[in-house]
């Protein structure tokens, strides 16, 4: 039986607005409008999902959701977690999760079914039209309007024959072609190489609409190896339904909203961009890119698009990606033999890769070093970094202030900043110039722990010990209205914003 609570978005939705987190806008203009209500909703506390109807310009019931998973709740919800975690709570929850998923995920392989509610529409050749679709121009500097923010596009290896889905840029030509961008080393880019190498056209399928879990799945890094169908099933508890691609027999979600399949020609090229990206930036400037020949749509009845633009976070996917990263970046460091890990977060400020915090109980020398290196090393944190900071296991990784303190206090700039040159970019990294070191850059590994060989020797701490404040909110808590103890230094943090 599935741990799940929903069977595909529409179910998802309907739960999502039992929890009150569902706004539904009708009128909203796709030229922009879409775009910043949507960046101006994920800078906001508590933001509910956005659900667009009667857009501007295209029928009623081609509806646009953005917002997805700016929430624990909503987060918790797709994981099948009870929806009223604390933050602490759902971060105890996911820690080792994704080990536990990428064990089990050879037991869920998908299931070939012969039906699925995105073959209530089917249209190919001559009556493909993917303008149909209300497509916003996300950001103001956009080249065009992008139909692939929060998309899974599915491929295959020609060698091995095994599926990936990841979640690439696409941007609209016309009605019949579509720009597929996808950054150096990346499972998706691989595969079509290698097709192209041999002469030949590479199968794709694209799923504009889908439930939030194959989201998820697409927008992480599942192990290499491992299908993100699979993966989807070992965390649903039961095999995640897929029908075959009527064009290019690609598995595709058989409850997805829209999906568009065809083929990516070698040296077809359009040119795509710019577009504003999870870096805080129009990134990765103009470029020809490689175009899929769309042969056909497929899409439900009232079809629903998941938007999730990237903008200067924090924006609408970047709390997820955080937490999600954060718990698989803890695995990655177990898993590579790193004891003692008490945290981890992965910065939404760094688009969750550009700035990493690990925090270790210090066991032996090196150990400090250890983890910052792994960390920036292993699948989970090469891409794209900058930054690793290690702190001491009384250093929160998700409490910004108590790591800068950390950092201005532990750490000695002379001795506690390693440098690992040529490591794994990409052309979204803003400081890189165009030319020919786009692809690489470095990474500051910082120790910013007590130093291991006089680390009883460190000065104490000046703060009361927990059992000291816990006695005095006791006493005094109700007559000040302290329920709890305050928050110390993260309430400072918010006092400055």
């Amino acid at each position: 039986m599935t741990m799940l609570a929903y069977r595909d978005l529409r179910d998802w939705l309907s739960r999502v607005e039992g929890m009150g987190q569902l706004r539904v806008i009708e009128g909203a203009d796709p030229e922009l409008e879409i775009g910043v209500l949507t960046e101006i909703n994920a800078r906001r506390s508590s933001s509910p999902a956005f659900l667009f109807d009667k857009i501007k310009g295209y029928e009623p019931g081609f509806r646009v959701l953005t917002g997805l998973l700016l929430t624990r709740g909503r987060l918790a919800l797709t994981y099948g977690f009870p929806t009223d975690l604390s933050e602490g709570e759902l971060a105890d929850r996911l820690r080792g999760k994704p080990m536990e998923w990428e064990n089990k995920s050879r037991d869920f392989p998908p299931q070939w079914v012969e039906i699925g509610p995105v073959l209530q529409n089917v249209q190919k050749g001559e009556d493909v039209n993917v303008l149909k679709f209300p497509t916003p121009r996300w950001h103001e500097l956009d080249g065009g309007r992008y139909i692939g923010t929060g998309c899974a596009v599915i491929t295959k290896d020609p060698d091995s024959g095994l599926v990936n889905l990841g979640t690439y840029r696409i941007q609209i030509v016309d009605g019949k072609r579509v720009t597929l961008y996808i950054s150096p080393g990346k499972h998706g880019r691989i595969h079509y190489e290698k097709y192209h190498a041999r002469g030949g056209p590479c199968p794709v399928a694209v799923s504009v609409g889908h439930d939030p879990l194959a989201f998820v799945a697409a927008a992480l890094e599942v192990p290499t190896g491992i299908c993100e169908y699979n993966y989807m099933g070992a965390i649903a508890g039961e095999p995640y339904k897929v029908i075959r691609g009527p064009v290019t027999g690609l598995p595709i979600p058989a409850s997805a909203e829209i999906v568009l399949e065809g083929w990516c020609h070698p040296g077809e090229a359009h040119e795509e961009g710019p577009f504003g990206e999870w870096t805080g930036y129009y990134a990765s400037g103009v470029r020809p890119a490689p175009v899929i020949q769309v042969q056909c749509v497929m899409h439900r009845n009232d079809p629903i698009m998941v938007g999730v633009p990237p903008n200067r976070p924090p924006h609408d996917y970047s709390y997820m990606r955080s937490v999600l990263r954060s718990a698989m970046l803890f695995d990655a460091l177990a898993k590579a033999g790193v004891p003692d890990v008490r945290g981890v977060w992965c910065h939404e400020a760094g688009g969750s890769r550009l700035i990493l915090i690990v925090s270790i109980k210090q066991r032996y020398p090196g150990h400090a070093r250890q983890a910052g290196f792994v960390a920036s090393q292993c699948q989970v944190g090469a891409y794209l970094g900058r930054y690793v900071i290690v702190v001491d296991e009384d250093i929160d990784p998700a409490n910004t202030f108590d790591v800068l303190w950390a950092l201005a206090t532990r750490s000695d700039p002379a001795k506690d900043i390693d440098i690992i040159r040529r490591a794994w970019s990409g052309p979204l990294d803003p400081i890189i110039p165009r030319g020919p070191e786009v692809g690489f850059n470095s990474r500051a590994i910082i120790d910013a722990c007590k130093p291991y060989e006089w680390i009883d020797k460190f000065p104490a701490v000046s703060e009361s010990s927990p059992a000291l404040r816990a006695r005095m909110i006791g006493k005094w808590g109700k007559i000040l209205g302290w329920e709890t103890e305050p928050p110390g230094s993260a309430h400072a943090a918010e006092r400055l914003e």
